[in-house]
């Protein structure tokens, strides 16, 4: 699923971003390589990584 149409940022990426060690939206763009545009995406990318973490 695309998370960030804006970037092309799967959810696949996005979580393995977060188990690299990215705890914020700002951190997975960074580790992507990419920068955030309109931010639609931040709610839904928040709660996967809150997701994310929770597992961890």
């Amino acid at each position: 699923m695309v998370v960030c149409v804006c970037n092309a940022i799967k959810e696949k990426d996005l979580r393995a971003a977060v188990r690299s060690g990215s705890e914020k939206p700002s951190d997975v763009y960074a580790q992507l390589g990419r920068k955030p545009k309109c931010g639609q995406c931040l709610s839904f990318a928040r709660t996967i990584i809150e997701n994310e973490v929770a597992t961890a």
